[in-house]
C-alpha cells in the first residue's frame, strides 16, 4: 500500500491534498500521544468505549474538533460496536476516521433509521436523513471500519430506504471500508470521491446519488432476495461532470440485479474490467420506466468478465465503448484526483 496527507501549514506538508498518512496513526512514533493543536503534527483523538481514550463515542470525538479547523484531525476508533448516529458538519474539514485497515469488521458504526421513521417535527425523516453516518465536510478520509444501517428492507415496502453512509462533502477517500445496508445503502451524494478496496453491500439502488466517484478494486455484494439494482445515478444535463465509474470491481451475491438505473435523465454509470457473477439481469440496465432516458443515459461496460458479463444480451441503448471512449473514466483524472490526491 502506498501512503496520504491533507495537513496544512509547514512547507513539508501537502497543502490541500490527501495522502496515505491521513489514513494511518503511527503508534510506534508516538502519534497517539499528540493531544494538542500546537506545532505541525496532526491532532489525534482516541475513541475507546472502555473510557480510556478521549471519547467513548464517535460523535463525541467529532464534537471535539474545532469549527473551521485547517489541519488534519485523526479520529482513531478502537474496535467495538458503536451504536450511534454520527454527523460530520461542513464546517469541520480534514477529518479522518481510522480503524485497523486489516480488521474493518471489528470497528462498526451502526444505527437503524429508515426513511419512514418519524423526525422530531413529526414528519418523516426521508431517505437523506436516515443515514447512520452523514459526512458534509471536505477532505474526509476513512479506513479500516464499517458503516452500517441495520434495517433489513422489505422489497417494495413503504419508506424502507435506509442509508448507512451519506457522503456530501467534496474530495473524500475511503480505503478498506465496509458499507452495509439493504435498500439505498450508500448515498454518494455530491462532490468527488475515491473508494479503494471497499466492500459495499445492499439490494436495491445500494449506491445512489449525484456525485462524481471512482470505485476501484471494490466488492459490490448483493443480498437481494428477488430483483434489485446496484447503482442509481442522478445527472440532469450533459454539462454535469458527474457519474460513477467502477474499475476492476467484483460483483457477486444473490438475486437478479440491474447494473444501473437511470434515476436522472443523463445518468452516467460505467463498469470497466469488472468481474461480474451470474446475478445480473441479461438486459443489464433500466431506464427507470422513462423511455426518453434511453437516448441520454450513459450506461455501459468495457471488457467485463465472468458469468454475468453478457455484452450481446444487453439493452440496445447501452453504450459500446472503445478503449479511447472509456479511458477518461479509468483513473483519478475522472474525479480530478491530480488536484487533491497524493497517493
Amino acid at each position: 500500500m502506498a501512503q496520504t496527507s491533507c495537513k496544512m501549514g509547514s512547507s513539508n506538508q501537502l497543502e490541500g491534498f490527501i495522502s496515505w498518512d491521513d489514513l494511518k496513526v503511527d503508534v510506534e512514533r508516538g502519534e497517539l500521544e499528540v493531544r494538542d493543536w500546537g506545532g505541525n503534527r496532526s491532532r489525534v483523538i482516541v475513541v475507546d468505549q472502555s473510557g480510556k481514550g478521549d471519547s467513548v463515542t464517535v460523535q463525541g470525538a467529532v464534537d471535539m474538533v474545532p469549527l473551521h479547523n485547517s489541519e488534519r484531525v485523526k479520529i482513531f476508533i478502537l474496535p467495538g460496536i458503536y451504536r450511534e448516529k454520527v454527523f460530520v458538519p461542513s464546517a469541520k474539514p480534514y477529518i479522518s476516521f481510522i480503524g485497523d485497515e486489516n480488521r474493518s469488521s471489528e470497528t462498526v458504526i451502526t444505527w437503524n433509521n429508515k426513511a419512514s421513521d418519524k423526525a422530531q417535527d413529526g414528519g418523516e425523516l426521508g431517505t437523506y436523513n436516515s443515514a447512520s453516518v452523514a459526512v458534509e465536510s471536505d477532505y474526509f478520509c476513512a479506513s479500516g471500519l464499517t458503516f452500517e444501517n441495520s434495517i433489513v428492507a422489505v422489497p417494495g415496502g413503504y419508506g424502507m430506504q435506509a442509508v448507512a453512509l451519506r457522503l456530501s462533502g467534496d474530495k473524500a477517500l475511503l480505503y478498506r471500508v465496509r458499507i452495509l445496508g439493504t435498500q439505498d445503502t450508500l448515498l454518494d451524494d455530491q462532490g468527488s470521491h475515491y473508494f479503494y478496496e471497499c466492500f459495499i453491500q445492499g439490494s436495491i439502488d445500494f449506491i445512489f446519488g449525484s456525485a462524481r466517484s471512482l470505485y476501484q478494486n471494490c466488492a459490490l455484494h448483493s443480498i437481494a432476495q428477488t430483483f434489485g439494482a446496484i447503482a442509481a445515478h442522478h445527472r440532469d444535463s450533459e454539462e454535469e461532470d458527474t457519474g460513477y465509474s467502477f474499475v476492476n470491481c467484483a460483483i457477486n451475491g444473490t438475486g437478479s440485479l440491474f447494473l444501473g438505473r437511470a434515476w436522472g435523465e443523463y445518468s452516467r454509470v460505467i463498469y470497466s474490467f469488472c468481474d461480474i457473477d451470474d446475478i445480473i439481469i441479461p438486459g443489464g440496465w433500466s431506464d427507470w420506466d422513462q423511455p426518453p432516458r434511453q437516448r441520454t443515459a450513459v450506461f455501459g461496460e468495457y471488457q467485463s468478465r465472468g458469468r454475468g458479463a453478457r455484452g450481446r444480451k444487453r439493452v440496445a441503448w447501452a453504450k459500446s465503448f472503445s478503449f479511447e471512449d472509456v479511458r477518461p473514466f479509468l483513473d483519478w483524472n475522472f474525479i480530478g484526483g491530480q488536484q487533491w490526491l497524493k497517493l
